[in-house]
């Protein structure tokens, strides 16, 4: 295969000779809870029923009942869409922080992986929590003393569970090679990955590894 052909999809439907029961209770529940069929992340994660059930209620407090409001919940999930370059996530979420008021050249400032000049001081502050937390592995306590001033620790967690979630499924995402939504201009490649923090830059933040004993 050339490098230009679309990757193959993976992970997709599961099929009805390998549907178990498990499987279709998991997919009933889900059509109750969210009045609509599985979809998306969803597919490849029904493969384990219970982690797909238990993932979608988390997805919609995360969504619906979070500290934040649905332009700030949005917001975080643009930045852990582009941090992942997770094109079926960022096509279905960029023309909803579209739609709750972000600013457009805020959300294409993010897809071309730029700090956005134009934000709000809450999206600064969400900006730059999210930048450090998934790029250097923690966050400094600048970063946090701003968080927690404007969000509270509520506010602190939710964001952490914002990016952890979205995260998560980009990583499910991003191995099923799931086919991004009709319709959004995909994500730009960016020259350079995000770094990702190595064993020996890690910070210290309270556990150490120990070191065997002679």
């Amino acid at each position: 295969m050339s490098s230009s052909s679309p990757a193959e999809e993976r992970l997709g439907t599961v099929p009805t000779d390998k549907m178990t029961p498990e499987h279709q209770a998991a997919r009933d529940a889900f059509k109750k809870a969210r009045g609509m069929a599985v979809f998306g992340p969803f597919l490849p994660l029904l493969w384990s029923p219970d982690l797909m059930l238990r993932l979608s209620a988390l997805g919609d407090y995360l969504r619906y009942q979070s500290a934040f409001p649905p332009h700030l919940s949005e917001f975080i999930i643009l930045l852990a869409s582009r941090l992942w370059s997770q094109q079926y996530e960022w096509s279905l979420h960029r023309p909803i922080a579209l739609q709750v008021g972000i600013d457009r050249t805020v959300v294409d400032a993010i897809a071309e992986g730029r700090r956005p000049g134009a934000m709000s001081e809450e999206q600064e502050i969400l900006y730059d929590f999210a930048m450090e937390l998934v790029k250097q592995g923690t966050v400094s306590d600048a970063v946090y003393d701003r968080a927690v001033a404007r969000f509270g620790e509520r506010g602190v967690i939710d964001a952490i569970g914002i990016i952890g979630y979205y995260t998560l499924l980009a990583m499910v995402l991003n191995t099923a090679r799931t086919t991004p939504e009709a319709g959004t201009p995909p994500l730009p490649s960016l020259q350079e990955s995000w770094p990702r923090v190595q064993a020996s830059e890690a910070p210290v933040t309270g556990l150490r590894l120990l070191s065997p004993e002679p």
